[in-house]
């Protein structure tokens, strides 16, 4: 009986030990790219709950920033092409994106292959019910490399 008991609370401690970490991530994803300019999730459901939200973008392939570089930029849908324009004319130097632009809710840094960034923002920014999207504003990328963004 005593045994029985003991291995039950073992269960259920290993139960809340693999919960809690689970309800943390909720709040953070990563992110893959490749050097084919794909991202490996096209969908991310941020929690309504969530104070900040962390994204990990992993460039995964291994050519260089110059040649397919990437990187993750979070708009409203509405706003994406216009902020990917401008990018585009803000050049490498800006990682393709125009300097203080009020429409880019979050931003990793240009990455080659190999690299990684982390970035966090305040959920607060984000609105239940408004489209957004996400993508690289590498040239010639935002227009395949995106997926959307909804909080929930």
């Amino acid at each position: 009986m005593i045994r029985s008991l003991s291995l039950i609370g073992a269960v259920v401690a290993g139960a809340l030990a693999f919960a809690l970490p689970a309800q943390a991530d909720d709040c953070a994803i990563t992110v893959g790219s490749n050097d084919a300019m794909q991202f490996d999730t096209k969908e991310i459901t941020v929690p309504a709950s969530c104070k900040s939200f962390t994204v990990t973008l992993n460039h995964n392939g291994k050519l260089p920033k110059a040649s397919m570089g990437h990187n993750w930029v979070l708009t409203t849908t509405a706003d994406m092409q216009t902020v990917a324009n401008e990018g585009m004319a803000a050049g490498a130097a800006a990682d393709y994106l125009k300097a203080d632009d009020p429409r880019i809710i979050a931003h990793t840094k240009m990455l080659g292959g190999g690299e990684s960034d982390t970035i966090s923002f305040d959920v607060s920014k984000l609105s239940a019910g408004t489209d957004y999207t996400f993508f690289c504003s590498f040239p010639g990328h935002w227009a395949i490399m995106k997926g959307t963004l909804s909080v929930k």
